[in-house]
């Protein structure tokens, strides 16, 4: 028995790493992909005839992914309790 409770307790020891690694990866996903909006954004606001819908989309989709970086972010932080 007391086998199967260290057991249990590494186990979600080990789901723990494992998800901290799915989240950072989530992040890098997430924060490349925001930078790339960023780059889209700047080029098509330079250009001549700029497509303004186009552009707000991105803008837009650039917003919910910063929300989505953020909640990535407060999931690796720990909770601290003051």
């Amino acid at each position: 028995t007391e086998w199967y409770v260290f057991n249990r307790g590494n186990d979600r020891q080990m789901s723990s790493r494992h998800n901290e690694r799915d989240l950072r990866e989530e992040l890098i996903k997430l924060r490349n992909e925001h930078r790339e909006l960023d780059r889209e954004i700047a080029a098509l606001e330079v250009a001549a005839l700029a497509d303004q819908l186009r552009i707000q989309r991105l803008k837009k989709r650039k917003l919910v992914l910063k929300d989505q970086i953020q909640s990535v972010e407060d999931n690796l932080r720990p909770d601290i309790i003051a």
